[in-house]
């Protein structure tokens, strides 16, 4: 009797466990420990980090590419332009499709805060990746193994994509706010959406700005749309302040990529460029005194460092071991070593915060406008808002009339006695009326092409070289440091993956663009 109730209990097993084995095979693959769905503010978070760290951190290579500093120490990094493939971020706008699902499944109405700013970033990663490289999927793109090889829409057509969106956000976004509502996991602005509208407009400004070459094409309507924005702010409301700018703001956890941790390991690696450097000098501006340190080499003949011509950049196209031997010169007990500028010790490896960084900033917004106006898109006045550019980028580095105090480390090291303080005094007024600075009718493009570019510091991602390559201000320096023949690239090439498994797509796109080439100097139409 036992044996046969031995056998039943056996049987019984045998049958929950063949049971279990006929669940269907998706079933099989769900594992119970992990999630799979989470609230849109979770995605959202992920969604917005990438958004700032995925397209130019300050002191990256991307800021190489800038201009804005130089490295002198090939073991670590070179200054070439040796652009590989474009950031693919394909990966993110997924998680914009996936933070816009989840809102809708846990019952926000069609037009909800997400759906809004999911607009935003469709056009903002988009715009990133396609005046990177040219044309790309979109139309057929993000739709999951029924679009595993999407065509390639053209590069206008992205475009004019990008302007739709940025404009049906801003709509959307108009009558969220009326409504009071907000977003929750927001780590910009808290989930204000009046706030959010302000940076999508400033954006949607840089776009149309970037479509300067494409002024006469009437699907785009580059002009219509600007005069539009700029006359009607009731509709398109406007940052105000650098307040107001999309800007990531550093802490201890998220530091600072110079900070006192890698004091040691590139404070001397890394010497300021003649872009940037030689830029500032001439217009006795004293946000070089901010931003970088007096060379000691100029200190040591002689030089006090309240004297502009103190400050000295090398070329970007430099020979890297002139470079090198330049920036390790010794200079003698006292003086820090090198022949070059450096980096500002004190504002850059003191603490771990150092300076926001905008994404999008209000500095950028009057250059903007300013050139818009320059160029005849809209009425009003030129000189104030490249006025008011200069001194939002000189406030954010707190400059002020009057008295100003300036650090620089006197031997280079991070030591308190080493930190030598001293004064400039200055006058926007006085500044401002230098020939050099003076808003001039028939150099306006290139004056305020050139204090946008000093804004752009160590910010906004590779805006400044985008801005030089369609405009070619502020001057950028060539040469055999640069690798690629001497010359600055023009474009990334696609990423290998197109090549494996969307290849008839990738060959059409690049035949119909560069004659069948994938190349790093070929100019793509937005430029041309």
């Amino acid at each position: 009797m036992k044996i046969k109730n031995y056998l039943v209990g056996i049987i019984g097993i045998v049958a929950i466990s063949l049971t279990s084995c006929e669940k269907p095979f998706d079933q099989l693959e769900f594992d119970s420990n992990r999630p799979v769905n989470v609230p849109a503010s979770l995605v959202l978070q992920g969604v917005e980090y990438s958004f700032f760290n995925d397209n130019g951190r300050p002191f990256s290579a991307e800021m190489r590419w800038n201009q804005f500093y130089c490295s002198n120490y090939n073991y670590y990094a070179t200054n070439e332009y040796n652009f590989g493939q474009m950031p693919n971020q394909f990966t993110t706008l997924k998680n914009v499709v996936k933070m816009e699902e989840e809102a809708k499944r846990a019952g926000l109405a069609d037009v909800n805060g997400y759906a809004a700013l999911g607009k935003f970033f469709r056009a903002y990663f988009f715009d990133q990746m396609s005046k990177r490289v040219g044309d790309l999927p979109m139309t057929e793109a993000l739709k999951g193994i029924e679009g595993a090889a999407p065509k390639y829409d053209s590069q206008k057509a992205i475009y004019v994509q990008i302007l739709k969106w940025l404009d049906d956000s801003n709509t959307e976004l108009t009558s969220l706010i009326a409504k009071g509502q907000t977003v929750s996991g927001d780590i910009y602005f808290g989930g204000d959406l009046k706030k959010w509208q302000k940076a999508v407009n400033a954006y949607r400004l840089r776009v149309l700005i970037s479509l300067s070459k494409k002024e006469a094409d009437t699907d785009l309507g580059v002009k219509a749309k600007f005069a539009e924005m700029i006359s009607n702010p009731a509709k398109y409301p406007m940052m105000t302040s650098n307040a107001e700018s999309l800007q990531f703001v550093w802490n201890a956890f998220n530091k600072y990529p110079s900070n006192p941790d890698n004091f040691g390991f590139d404070a001397t690696r890394q010497n300021m460029s003649a872009a940037y450097v030689d830029l500032l000098v001439s217009l006795k501006d004293p946000r070089v005194m901010i931003t970088c340190e007096p060379a000691g080499f100029e200190l040591k003949s002689g030089k006090l460092p309240s004297d502009y011509t103190a400050f000295v950049g090398a070329s970007s196209g430099e020979d890297l071991a002139d470079m090198s031997s330049k920036a390790g010169i010794s200079n003698g007990a006292g003086f820090a070593p090198g022949k070059y500028s450096f980096q500002n010790r004190n504002r850059y490896y003191k603490n771990y915060t150092a300076e926001n960084t905008f994404i999008v900033g209000y500095p950028e917004l009057c250059f903007n406008i300013a050139e818009g106006i320059a160029r005849g898109w809209a009425t009003g006045s030129t000189e104030d808002w490249y006025k008011k550019g200069i001194q939002a980028s000189q406030s954010f580095y707190g400059i002020k009339d009057g008295a100003n105090t300036m650090v620089y480390s006197k031997s280079g090291s991070m030591a308190a006695a080493d930190q030598v303080a001293y004064t400039v005094d200055f006058s926007f007024a006085d500044y401002y009326a230098q020939a050099s600075v003076k808003l001039v009718a028939d150099k306006a493009i290139e004056q305020i092409v050139s204090q946008k570019y000093l804004s752009f510091f160590m910010n906004s991602g590779m805006e400044a070289y985008f801005n030089w390559r369609r405009t070619g201000f502020p001057k950028f320096y060539t040469g055999v440091g640069n690798g690629n023949s001497g010359r600055i690239a023009q474009r990334w090439i696609y990423p290998t993956t197109e090549r494996t498994t969307n290849l008839a797509n990738y060959t059409a796109a690049i035949t119909s663009q560069f004659a069948g080439k994938d190349d790093i100097n070929d100019q793509m139409w937005l430029i041309k």
